[in-house]
């Protein structure tokens, strides 16, 4: 006989275990170590999907009840049951029980207090489901909610800056342009505003991708990893949800995560959208550059320097496209060595999910409720849009137009530079007659009205991309009604 180094345990202690508050547990001598499972636990990480889970077990239900495996009646009580789980998620109470049972995630917590309201009905709504092809579909569920959400918080934030374009526009607000950070050309504020909204655009049709992915393939049905013998009907439930055919292969369901890495992908590339001009507005703000002023609504102070108004939600935008970036590739690093079907380490994946898109998510809803309190100071941004000779490129393309090369101009409008900085002076008439010209911009207005091409900062070409961005956005935006 060979000899166990568990301890016995008798039946009482066997019966206990096996029906407590874990889903598993018959083939097991003795319990868990509770530091363990308390390691391998994700309740606390997985809440947020409990509205999720909920839908999940009514569409496993329906896969049930139209598989002849569950009579009305009982379909009709675990209906019951999860109407109070729903309720009890909205009123806070789910929380604490789950909190209570130390469960090891949201899907063992809904099960045990499905079972609680319903015992006899609640023993069945397991059969045929793993928790592998629950938390796939709970995930797909999420994906498509957050990525709807991303989308209007990106479709938002572009009509907020295309909204404020088409008052620069009108009032023919000038800047600056930089690049390295020194003065470059000159542009219109319109043409700057515009040129920021394009990221948000990108942004909100990426989410609108993640959306439309997530409502592809249904896994729910897919059990652990080889479906079930049990005649669900998987594209009943897959209509309940809202997806357009049940997942093709139960090997690959299981351990996909793709959209919601998407999900994530688009949330950290949404971010970063936010981070770039998160960045100009801190320094616009400074008074060195005094090109806007944030209002106090969303500003913070010192705790020892009485004077200062900080830029704090903008400078909070750039720390959070950071953290969601490395939130991104963890999670895509977790899924690459692990093989097919599920493996542990995609608990891991879920967390950072979880997190990384709620935290990209406040910080694009507080990016579009910073720059609501954004104001442009029009003369500071007029004053210096030619300083720093930004007509420079304008004079060299005059010369080029009247015949010189490209490399000539170049050359010739450098030396006229050195010497109007040397003379502490701007780009004036005598430079343009020095270089044989006959007329050509030397102010920021000017230089704006001479651009020719599309995508310039012509006002023309700025009220037809505003224009043109505007459609795009409603074309989105109908795509998400």
């Amino acid at each position: 006989m060979i000899e166990s180094d568990e301890p016995s345990l008798t039946r009482r202690s066997r019966v206990e275990f096996a029906e407590g508050e874990l889903q598993w547990g018959g083939r097991f001598a003795v319990a868990p170590d509770a530091a363990l499972l308390a390691f391998g636990s994700s309740l606390e990480d997985d809440l947020v999907l409990a509205p999720f889970d909920v839908r999940c077990s009514r569409a496993h239900v329906t896969a049930l009840t139209e598989g002849g495996l569950l009579s009305g009646v009982a379909a009709g009580e675990l209906h019951a049951a999860l109407d109070v789980v729903a309720e009890e998620i909205t009123d806070g109470t789910f929380v604490a029980f789950a909190r209570a049972g130390a469960f090891e995630d949201v899907h063992g917590a809904i099960d045990a207090r499905v079972r609680e309201l319903a015992p006899d009905a609640g023993a069945t709504l397991h059969a045929g489901r793993s928790r592998n092809d629950q938390v796939a579909t709970t995930l797909l569920l999420y994906a498509r909610d957050r990525a709807t959400t991303g989308a209007r918080l990106a479709l938002t934030i572009a009509r907020a800056f295309e909204e404020r374009a088409l008052g620069a526009l009108e009032d023919g607000t000038l800047l600056a342009a930089t690049t390295h950070w020194q003065p470059a050309q000159p542009v219109s504020l319109a043409f700057w505003l515009d040129g920021a909204a394009q990221a948000f655009v990108r942004a909100a049709a990426r989410f609108a991708r993640v959306a439309r992915d997530a409502a592809r393939f249904c896994p729910l049905g897919s059990a652990a990893l080889a479906g079930s013998s049990l005649p669900l009907d998987r594209a009943a439930a897959a209509r309940e949800l809202g997806f357009a055919e049940p997942s093709r292969n139960a090997l690959d369901t299981v351990g996909d995560r793709d959209v919601a890495l998407d999900l994530l992908h688009a949330a950290a590339r949404a971010v970063v959208a936010a981070s770039r001009p998160s960045e100009e507005f801190v320094l616009w703000t400074t008074p060195a550059f005094g090109y806007a002023r944030l209002g106090d609504a969303a500003a913070t102070g010192s705790s020892l320097m009485p004077q200062k108004k900080n830029p704090d939600p903008f400078e909070l935008v750039r720390g959070a496209a950071a953290r969601t970036l490395g939130t991104y590739t963890g999670a895509l690093a977790t899924t690459s060595g692990i093989g097919l079907s599920y493996h542990r380490d995609l608990q891991e994946t879920k967390a950072q999910i979880v997190h990384g898109t709620e935290h990209a998510l406040a910080a694009l809803d507080a990016f579009a409720r910073a720059f609501a309190h954004l104001h442009f100071n029009a003369e500071t941004m007029e004053a210096r849009a030619a300083e720093g000779y930004t007509v420079a490129t304008d004079v060299a393309d005059a010369m080029i137009a009247a015949g010189s090369t490209a490399r000539e101009a170049h050359a010739a409008v450098g030396e006229r530079v050195l010497l109007a900085e040397r003379q502490g002076r701007a780009l004036d008439d005598g430079d343009v007659a020095a270089l044989g010209v006959g007329d050509a911009p030397l102010d920021g207005a000017a230089s704006i009205r001479a651009k020719k091409t599309s995508g310039s900062p012509n006002p023309e070409r700025v009220a037809a991309s505003i224009a043109a961005t505007q459609r795009e956005l409603d074309a989105i935006a109908q795509e998400l009604a």
